[in-house]
């Protein structure tokens, strides 16, 4: 699809090598597939987003793509639209144990959204799309690749354990996606990322995005990328626009006090804490004064995980309990406040937490507990921000 020209669309720059970027306006400007046209007008999707109405013509005319993005901007849809066109485009079952694209991302959590997301857009298609993480049954996982699936969606880490067991088998593989680099950098995933790349097909296309580019990531895309054409549509370390956002200044041991004068009832809240104890701990002590509370944290066992996500997204309960682990892989509309019980020791991961709030176009409120301990840590926030 070089040279792709679309009516309407305007070309707002042009990079050193003159290609020009597209931008779309609208879906029906896209000459995609008939079931995907079909899978975007059932999902209500007619309007792209900025890092969507960027990314998404460039990658159908088979660039490698590094997009920059805050979280809930719609990165998902940027990468898996060209995704499923180009493997609409590729017929034929793919090979025993292989997977003809590959999604990486950090957490299970997101493993998990991604592939809820992706599944609507492939209905009326023979395309398959399997999920591997970490704390679930590897044996179970082995039998469900052992006939092969069109897109892989995996942490890291169960991804090498399941190519040492000589279970999967990445030589077929054209697309790649790498979803929330950065935090995959942040959690120690550097060297599971070295050992892949070689076992990928080649040639292929490869679309890596990210919050944020620190030196790391610029090996990372030197080892993953061709050519990439890179597509920001805010600044790193912008909070998204919809987030109002409040500082209280609080003694430590008046934290616990001040939360509880801060929770509404109705409303889906989520509190990040800095540590899995604590997050616990904070946990049983909103469950013991009457507050419908979970947690999720990475000393939960992903059954666990997952019903509180789900409870928290029925509004069985309406405040979580969250480390980290679970900052970009909360994908709920309906969250109208974050809170940050205790700031993060990476002054990107507020940027994080708080896009959990004011997604898909809605308002939201971000408020931090901040003791005297911490201001050292408010003033790297700022400083990002």
């Amino acid at each position: 699809m070089s040279g792709l020209a679309l009516p309407g669309c305007e070309r707002p720059s042009e990079d050193p090598s003159g290609s020009k970027d597209i931008y779309v306006f609208d879906f029906d400007m896209l000459d995609l597939s008939p079931s995907l046209q079909k899978a975007l007008k059932q999902g209500g999707f007619s309007e792209p987003t900025p890092i969507q109405g960027k990314a998404i013509p460039l990658a159908l005319e088979g660039h490698d793509i590094l997009g920059l993005a805050q979280t809930g901007t719609g990165k998902t849809l940027a990468f898996g639209l060209p995704l499923i066109e180009a493997l609409l485009a590729q017929p034929g079952k793919p090979h025993p144990k292989s997977a003809k694209a590959l999604i990486l991302a950090p957490t299970r959590e997101l493993v998990g959204q991604i592939a809820d997301s992706l599944r609507p857009l492939m209905d009326g298609t023979k395309l398959r799309i399997t999920t591997v993480v970490g704390g679930q049954s590897i044996g179970r996982q082995m039998r469900a690749l052992a006939n092969g699936t069109d897109i892989l969606v995996a942490t890291p880490g169960r991804l090498i354990d399941l190519m040492e067991r000589r279970a999967v088998d990445l030589g077929h593989t054209r697309n790649l996606v790498l979803d929330e680099a950065d935090q995959m950098l942040d959690l120690g995933f550097i060297h599971a990322l070295r050992k892949i790349a070689p076992a990928l097909g080649t040639p292929r296309q490869t679309m890596l995005f990210s919050a944020t580019m620190p030196k790391q990531m610029e090996e990372l895309s030197r080892g993953y990328l061709t050519d990439p054409r890179r597509i920001q549509v805010a600044p790193p370390g912008k909070a998204a626009d919809k987030v109002t956002q409040s500082l209280h200044f609080v003694e430590k041991a008046d934290k616990p006090r001040k939360l509880r004068d801060i929770l509404q009832p109705d409303d889906l809240t989520l509190v990040f804490a800095r540590t899995k104890h604590g997050a616990e701990k904070l946990m049983k002590g909103l469950v013991a004064d009457g507050y419908k509370a979970a947690s999720i944290h990475g000393n939960k066992s992903q059954g666990q995980r997952d019903r509180a996500l789900k409870a928290f997204r029925a509004g069985e309960v309406n405040v979580l309990v969250a480390t980290d682990v679970a900052a970009r892989g909360i994908d709920i509309p309906g969250v109208g406040y974050v809170i940050n019980y205790d700031l993060p020791d990476v002054a990107e991961n507020y940027v994080h937490r708080i896009g959990r709030t004011a997604r898909a176009g809605r308002e939201g409120e971000a408020i931090a507990l901040v003791c005297a301990e911490e201001m050292d840590l408010l003033k790297q926030i700022e400083k990002t921000m």
